[in-house]
């Protein structure tokens, strides 16, 4: 039986890949997993300008100075670190507008690639330091991933989805969700931050027990 795991989740937030990682390890080690993942959009910055914004100046912004933001995000980087990441937060210049990267995922999930393009979103901000707010960078996310490129530089330049997206968004807002990543099992479930492996294999196991027991009592 398949159990939709939707993913709330922006490619900007470093928890976000951190949360991703210790899943793709629990569900590595659960194979006959049940989840069928799909991921949904929230911008953390919604009213970030289009061509984003200098990521020093927003980081001392957001953090209150200099001092403040460095100690964060050496925080972030030891749990990153711990849970098998090597990112590299000082190659990254610019914090970018993420409404573009959430509409390549929507488009991924059609061909089936979202989680593919995810990856590719992650690497290329946290471990390569692109702007993936900028065309030229989705583009390559695409074709990189098995998706045609011509036709989303097309999808791109135009306004296709955006106005779905923008009410995806607001529409976990209104659904309570205020931080990513959110995931919510089956619809019904809400498990909130970068939860260890451990969690996820017990949440796995728990659902591959009830589905055995539902098979068991079927005439």
């Amino acid at each position: 039986m398949t159990t939709t795991l939707d993913i709330i989740s922006d490619p900007i937030c470093p928890w976000c890949h951190i949360g991703k990682a210790r899943l793709d390890r629990a569900l590595e080690a659960r194979p006959g997993h049940p989840f069928l993942i799909r991921w949904r959009p929230f911008q953390l910055n919604p009213d970030m300008p289009p061509e984003g914004a200098d990521r020093r100046t927003y980081l001392e912004t957001k953090f209150g100075g200099p001092e403040r933001a460095a100690q964060v995000y050496a925080r972030i980087n030891d749990v990153a670190t711990e849970s098998g990441l090597d990112l590299d937060f000082e190659r990254i210049s610019r914090t970018p507008n993420t409404l573009d990267a959430h509409r390549l995922l929507r488009w991924a999930g059609v061909e089936g690639r979202q989680s593919l393009v995810a990856n590719q979103l992650f690497h290329r901000y946290f471990v390569n330091g692109e702007d993936i707010g900028a065309h030229s960078v989705l583009v390559d996310v695409a074709s990189s991933t098995g998706l045609d490129p011509d036709m989303v530089a097309r999808l791109l330049a135009g306004d296709a989805d955006k106005a779905e997206v923008l009410a995806e968004d607001q529409a976990a807002r209104d659904m309570g969700v205020t931080g990513v990543p959110t995931f919510i099992i089956g619809g019904r479930y809400v498990v909130t931050g970068a939860q260890e492996s451990a969690t996820w294999l017990k949440i796995i196991d728990e659902l591959i027990e009830k589905t055995e027991e539902l098979s068991r009592s079927r005439p």
